[in-house]
């Protein structure tokens, strides 16, 4: 007899290490328009709505050469933008970089992926809704997903 297995839903939070809280915050600051969602002496939290990111002292590893994550963004172009000022170079095609300490992070369009925020959530953010590319909905459609 096999029990269920729980069915995995999203990922609430990230946590990168690094080396030094106000830097990793300056740094993030630079590329990204964020809330702090709380702050202790070795944890910094950005908000992203109905998730986080984690900051935490004590990088020890190598910097990441493949394992990473997407974050999202609303306008992909204006993080370009705010790298070109700031001297930050995509590792890659993909728009990938890595923060001061080797955290690797991947720039991904909200219009062109199929991850979804609920509008209140959104809105929560102050972020207008964002239309989707016939690309994202069509991916979203492949599982039933799609808006109507």
């Amino acid at each position: 007899m096999s029990e269920a297995k729980a069915r995995a839903l999203g990922i609430n939070h990230v946590v990168l290490e690094v080396g030094d809280l106000d830097r990793a915050l300056e740094f993030y600051g630079r590329l990204f328009a964020f809330t702090l969602r709380g702050r202790s002496e070795h944890n910094a939290f950005i908000d992203l709505g109905d998730q986080f990111i984690q900051l935490t002292l004590g990088r020890a590893q190598a910097a990441d050469t493949k394992r990473h994550f997407g974050l999202v963004v609303n306008d992909r172009e204006a993080v370009r933008r705010a790298m070109e000022q700031n001297g930050i170079k995509s590792i890659n095609e993909r728009m990938n970089i890595l923060d001061p300490w080797g955290n690797r992070i991947e720039i991904v369009p909200y219009d062109d992926c199929q991850f979804t925020k609920a509008p209140q959530v959104l809105a929560g953010m102050g972020v207008e809704p964002i239309a989707k590319s016939e690309n994202a909905l069509g991916e979203l459609r492949k599982k039933g997903m799609a808006p109507a």
